[in-house]
Formats: C-alpha cells, structure tokens, sequence
C-alpha cells in the first residue's frame, strides 16, 4: 500500500503520485458543480445564487479542517521519510484525535451561527431562505468531511493516492444521481440538492476511513498508544493549525469578497457562482498537482535528500506553469459556452458577467499554479508560517483592493475581479524572494522535531 517518493525518475514519480489526486478533487469538486448545474437550471435564479453563496461558505468552513488535515499529514510524510515508525504511529492517534474534537466544535458553531452567518454574507432578502434550507442540512455533511480528509491525508501521506481516488469517483456518481432524484423526480428542491450531498460525504468519508483500518497497521498501532507524549502533540497541532491557518484564512478572504460580490444583487452573485466553479475545476488540478509536490518534498526533506528536493523544485515549475498556460487559453477562448452549462442562454446579463469573470482570471492562471507550489513547498520543509504569509499577502490584497476598486467610479464590480490575479502576482513575489535568500537554511535543517 505504501509508496516511497524518496526514489525512482523524479517528474515521473511526482506526475505518477499526483494523478489520483487531481482526478480525485475535480470529481470532489462534482458534488457543489452538480448542485449548482441541477439548481441553475431547474430552480432558477435565485436558487443558483443561494446555492452559490453557500458553497464559498462551505469551502471556508470545509478548509478548516482540510488545513488540519493537510498539516498533520506533512508530518506524516515526514516519518514515513525518516522510517520511524513509532513516531508515525503516535502521530496519528494524536491528530486523529485533535481534529476530531475541532470538527465537531465546527459542527455545533455552524448550525448555532446559521441565520447570523446569512445576515454577515448580506445576501439579499428574497434569497435568505433558500439559503437557509440549503444550509441546515449541508451541514450534516461536516462530519463526513473530516472523516474523508483525514484518512486521505495519511494514505498519501504514505504513498497511496489512489484509494481516495477510489472512494470519491463511487460518492460522485452516488451525488449525482441522487441530485437528480431529490430535485426532479421528489421535488425537494434546494434541501434536496443538498442531501444528495451530504449522503454521498458520508460514503466516502465512512468508506475511506473503514480501509484505512483495516489496510494500514500503522493506524491500528497508533490507536492502541494510550499515551499521548506532549512534544508529539505539540508538533502535530503546530503543523495542523498553521495549515489551517493557511487555508482558512485564504477561504475567509474569499468569503468577505462573496459579501462584496453579494451587494452588487442576484445576477452578480449568480455570475460568480456559475463563474467559480469553472474557475475551481481550471485550476484545481494545479493545486492538487502541489498537494502531491508537499509529499514528495516531505518525504525527501525526511529521508534528507537535498539534491532530489532541488531536483523536483524545477520539475514541479516547469510541469505547472505549462499547464497553467494551456488551461488559461482554453478557458478564455471557451468562456461563454462553459457559462452556458449553469446559464440559460436568455440569462444575458448574468452570461456577460459570468464571461467577464473568467476571461480576467483565466489569463492569469500561472500566478495561481506558482502559488500553489510555493504552498506545498514551504509546507513540506517544516514552515508552515511561510504558507501564512504568503496567504495573507495574496488574499489580504485581493480584499482590499476588491473593496477599494469596485468603490470606484466606472469601475465597479470588475474590480473585484481584477483584485485576484494581482494578489496571486505579488505573493508569488514574496515567496520566491524568501527562497532566494534562505534556500541553504531551508534545505539544510536541524534534525525535526519529534523523536521519540
């Protein structure tokens, strides 16, 4: 089940391992697409624009503990690399234990905050309480995140990309045609939509952690480690809540830009749901692609292999910003037909918009890819604090000129839109200048932390 990263034809063995993982997220990424295609277009404007509001909301309360669990599994990876075992294995009960209690504290603030979270977004009124219903039950579904993250974390943690592959093409199709029976054939409308949802998170996220038991001894081994050391806790909860930190604050970012997008009424907040999902799926297999980077960097930063680090630096840039160049011209040239799978094409104003949006982005989709990496990279070497940084430099400007440039006369709304490419870019700035002046330091660590 395990694989070594630390061997064999470097962008071969990243490309190899990242696969699974990218095919894995843009089929994650079908459950809101499904929603938002099957409401789009069988419950109307208004509906599309609940939907999408409530989809950003999630991916910021989902990207909690997907940080969490993305920072516990760098250390995974990191002992997997250093072939100690016994670290591995307290490392994970104390993860699994840690997030668990954060989730379900997230669980019990989100239906608490529900009608609070509504008036913060400013979603207008006649859009309230399709959110609402849409809301109360696609949080059921916070649960089944954990579960799937976690144990998708350790099985790539140590090498196997493939099984969560596995578990998410089976909940996908599950989705879907539930999506289709609840919304049209029971006309349960958008709580349908999201029950169809939250049944198939549930199978992943019980399925995945079901093998994981039973497949991977290291799990069964931590469980039985009643004592918890405090310098393990301690280095997990450093790593996870950092991660978290990272990705949560990118996510609260683009949810205060959601707010800003939503006062700009319906057909804006319409173009801009239909809009990100496109743009999540042209981009997400750079993420996921940096993702896989992470653990090949985790992995060889354990086994302390510098040279095969440096190695899959300039493989890693090469391979992203190729794609991205491709993507981003498909994406402009492709624009309005891609809008119009969400979009009526009677819907023009919300077409025009929607097109205006993803030609922007679309053109600068490398900002996004070489970010990516830098995420995954810092991440894996055991700074995580970088990841911060370089989160709140993009985001903090995206959100501030957002705000500052959409105020503007003649300007409006496009420079909301403006806002991301130029935070990518100057992020993307600072990461590169860290790495240039600190690359001997980074490479060359003391030992990790965490010896038994």
């Amino acid at each position: 089940m395990n694989g070594d990263l630390t061997r064999g034809p470097v962008l071969k063995t990243m490309l190899w391992f990242a696969a699974p993982m990218i095919a894995g997220n843009l089929l994650q990424q079908c459950y809101n697409v499904a929603d938002t295609l099957i409401v789009g277009r069988f419950l109307g404007p208004d509906a599309l624009a609940a939907v999408g509001s409530a989809f950003t909301l999630m991916t910021f309360l989902t990207s909690i503990l997907l940080g969490l669990c993305m920072g516990s599994g760098a250390v995974f990876s990191i002992r997997f690399g250093q072939r100690d075992q016994a670290a591995l294995e307290e490392g994970i009960c104390a993860a699994f234990v840690l997030i668990a209690a954060l989730a379900a504290a997230l669980c019990l603030a989100a239906f608490a905050g529900v009608d609070w979270i509504i008036a913060f977004l400013k979603v207008p009124a006649g859009v309230r309480g399709v959110m609402r219903e849409y809301l109360v039950v696609i949080f059921w579904g916070i649960a089944a995140t954990f579960l799937y993250n976690f144990f998708a974390s350790l099985l790539r943690a140590l090498g196997n990309s493939a099984v969560p592959l596995v578990f998410l093409a089976v909940s996908a199709v599950l989705n879907i045609a539930l999506d289709l029976w609840f919304v049209l054939g029971l006309g349960l409308g958008v709580a349908g939509a999201a029950s169809a949802t939250v049944i198939a998170q549930y199978v992943s996220g019980l399925g995945i952690a079901a093998y994981a038991w039973l497949r991977c001894p290291a799990l069964r081994a931590g469980a039985s480690r009643r004592r918890l050391r405090w310098a393990c806790v301690k280095e997990i909860a450093g790593f996870s809540f950092l991660t978290c930190l990272q990705q949560s604050v990118m996510n609260l970012g683009i949810l205060l830009v959601q707010g800003l997008v939503n006062s700009f009424g319906t057909t804006v907040m319409a173009a801009f749901a239909a809009a990100v999902k496109i743009d999540a799926f042209a981009y997400m297999p750079v993420q996921d692609f940096g993702n896989a980077f992470s653990t090949f960097i985790a992995q060889n930063f354990g086994a302390r292999k510098a040279q095969r680090i440096r190695q899959g630096l300039r493989c890693a840039v090469w391979a992203a910003l190729g794609f991205c160049a491709a993507i981003s011209v498909a994406v402009w040239a492709l624009a309005r037909p891609l809008m119009l799978l969400f979009v009526s094409g009677q819907e023009t104003a919300i077409l025009a918009e929607g097109v205006r949006y993803l030609r922007i982005e679309g053109a600068f989709y490398c900002g996004i890819g070489c970010l990516s990496l830098l995420y995954g990279f810092y991440r894996a070497l055991g700074r995580p604090g970088m990841s911060v940084v370089l989160t709140v430099v993009s985001l903090g400007t995206r959100v501030a000129l957002a705000y500052l440039l959409s105020s503007l006369p003649g300007v409006g709304v496009v420079g909301i839109w403006w806002s991301v490419p130029i935070g990518w870019a100057l992020a993307d700035a600072v990461g590169l200048v860290y790495y240039r002046l600190r690359k001997n330091r980074l490479l060359y660590p003391e030992s990790p932390a965490c010896d038994p």
